[in-house]
């Protein structure tokens, strides 16, 4: 049988029907910390699971083929997977990142740099014009977030990687708002990708894991060795349930962005509200980048009350079907407050730049009934309106 086309198809198949020795539909979990040797000197494909697992790697597969890499390799976090690709930086070597990056990210930038592990070096990356300068005057890697957390802000992947290879600079690329379903950054120029698949890949809120996939198999090999050699590869059964998870992730995104469309759409406009930030709305500077360069929208969105900080705790105590907690992507909806929460670890002055304000709020859009999350969120802007 030829290899399905529609990457929705091959998301579900995955390693289905592949089980060689009993038939069984579903693979194999393989909880093994060990494998045997075949006698004094005849190792096989695996032999301890830190550096190899088929339950691991079938789930690697899964997600390399999804983003058209050459490989992956399976973290015990999201941030392990960011501190992975992180290690291709020597002393002295420079990362560009975005100014509006995640909170860890920028937490682990920052402390790694103080270290003096690599140089950094923040970057408003809508601005061509700026990376291209700082990417002249000397970068290793640029580190790239679109759309970013928490402003929902694009940047032209195409155009960001074509200066980065002149430069000789390695682009990675944080997919995790959107995953492979709706934006593959690699063809479109990227070096690295890397997820957090505790969030839309697993889809279940009920695991923390990550992953890099590598679009070269000499990246690649690098990225397992790491992993290998720092002791944080994903664990079987977590990578067990990342992909179960992968093969309803099409499904999955449809309706979260039907959800994060529809409160987009209510939230823009309402007297309560001073911003909207969602590519999906028409009215959006970046819509028009993000139809060209993704496949869909996504159910991430975040919005700005007039209230400020007051409205924020107002909205956040009245809703009742929107979880007050970190994280994303999965079937329930969530609500955060970046500035105490997700993105805490940044200072006055990086909120300022970042353009993160007092009342801004992000929502992960679940897989709830659209009518009853918007009946929710009308409920939250009365509140916060009445502060």
């Amino acid at each position: 049988m030829t290899k399905p086309r529609s990457s929705q198809t091959r998301a579900v198949r995955a390693a289905v029907d592949a089980d060689t020795q009993h038939g069984a539909v579903m693979p194999p979990l393989y909880l093994t910390s060990s494998f045997n040797f075949a006698g004094y000197g005849q190792g096989r494909a695996y032999d301890y699971t830190r550096s190899g697992n088929p339950t691991v790697d079938g789930l690697a597969d899964a997600i390399a083929d999804l983003e058209g890499g050459a490989g992956a390799t399976i973290t015990s976090s999201g941030m392990a997977a960011i501190h992975l690709a992180l290690q291709l930086l020597d002393p002295g070597d420079r990362v560009l990142g975005p100014v509006d990056c995640y909170g860890g990210t920028f937490r682990l930038l920052r402390q790694c740099a103080a270290r003096g592990l690599f140089d950094v070096t923040l970057v408003d990356q809508a601005d061509a014009a700026a990376v291209a300068a700082e990417l002249k005057a000397g970068a290793k890697m640029l580190w790239v977030e679109t759309p970013t957390n928490p402003l929902l802000r694009v940047v032209d992947l195409a155009a960001l990687s074509a200066l980065a290879r002149d430069a000789g600079a390695l682009v990675a690329v944080d997919n995790t708002f959107l995953s492979p379903a709706l934006q593959r950054p690699i063809e479109l120029g990227a070096d690295l990708v890397i997820h957090s698949t505790t969030k839309y890949l697993n889809g279940h809120s009920d695991v923390v894991a990550g992953a890099v996939v590598a679009a070269t198999d000499s990246l690649q090999g690098q990225m397992r060795q790491w992993a290998n050699t720092l002791g944080i590869a994903g664990s079987v059964f977590d990578s067990f349930l990342v992909q179960r998870g992968v093969r309803t992730l099409f499904a999955r995104m449809a309706q979260h962005e039907a959800n994060g469309r529809a409160l987009a759409e209510l939230l823009h406009g309402h007297s309560a509200v001073e911003r909207v930030h969602y590519p999906g709305l028409p009215s959006s500077p970046y819509h028009a980048l993000a139809r060209k360069q993704q496949q869909g929208f996504g159910g991430m969105l975040s919005f700005e009350l007039h209230g400020g900080e007051r409205a924020a705790k107002a909205f956040c105590e009245r809703v009742e079907l929107f979880t007050l907690a970190v994280s994303l992507g999965g079937v329930e909806s969530l609500l955060c407050h970046p500035p105490s929460m997700s993105h805490a670890t940044y200072d006055a002055a990086a909120l300022a730049a970042a353009g993160i304000a007092p009342g801004l709020l992000r929502i992960s859009a679940g897989l709830e009934a659209t009518a009853d999350l918007l009946a929710d969120v009308e409920a939250g802007l009365a509140a916060a309106a009445s502060v």
